[in-house]
């Protein structure tokens, strides 16, 4: 996959990707989030966080994803991406089947696109910062015709990127010679966990007053039985 840093075009062979859950720092937050899909019926984690192994196929910078049935949202995160010994962040949704994650979440991670967003920061631009960076997501709803804010936070809520790199094996990876990419968790939602037709997000250095950005569709396959 083909990312930008500095206007620099980064060909990234991302090989390997993990996806990492239950990453809040305040465990009053996991809990919150856990009561969150536990609302809607998925099992609670055996531990946290947890890294789960997906395809990299899943990874995409199409502005439409296709899923089936209504049961599935996006779900804002920050994104490591390791290649050539350097240490990127960037933006990606863990768009989720929430139907399936009530049988096993590690499947529901496996069932649905992941959109990224095309550019990266280095990782050692912003390490002074990092809690300082903000995050959110909008979603718009079926039948209405405006965003509603649906995440917001910084990254002082999810643990630190440097626990979560060293968790899942990541420097590992790199030393090895591979490149990898890592969602690093999210945040509780506005008013409940949902589907939408549509999902915005944004990661926001306030200090340098840039932002990274992606959007993308939701388009429902019908369910076959």
């Amino acid at each position: 996959m083909d990312f930008l840093c500095d206007d620099k075009l980064i060909s990234c062979d991302t090989g390997n990707v993990i996806v990492a859950g239950w990453t809040g720092r305040d465990p009053a937050a996991i809990q919150h989030h856990i009561d969150e899909l536990a609302a809607l019926g998925v099992a609670p984690p055996s531990t946290v966080p947890l890294y789960y192994r997906v395809s990299a196929g899943l990874l995409t910078r199409e502005q439409e994803i296709q899923v089936v049935g209504g049961g599935s949202s996006g779900e804002v995160e920050p994104l490591i991406v390791i290649d050539g010994g350097e240490i990127y962040l960037g933006l990606a949704s863990d768009h989720t089947d929430r139907d399936l994650e009530v049988f096993s979440v590690a499947l529901s991670k496996q069932a649905c696109a992941k959109p990224v967003a095309r550019d990266l920061w280095r990782l050692s631009e912003v390490a002074d910062r990092l809690d300082g960076l903000e995050l959110r997501s909008w979603i718009r709803e079926e039948g209405a015709p405006d965003w509603t804010l649906y995440q917001e936070g910084t990254l002082a809520s999810i643990r630190p990127l440097a626990q979560l790199i060293e968790g899942a094996g990541l420097e590992v990876m790199a030393a090895s010679g591979q490149a990898a990419a890592m969602l690093c968790g999210t945040l509780g939602a506005i008013g409940g966990v949902r589907p939408a037709e549509a999902f915005r997000m944004e990661l926001t250095d306030p200090v340098l007053g840039r932002s990274i950005a992606h959007s993308y569709e939701i388009r429902s396959l019908p369910v076959v039985s």
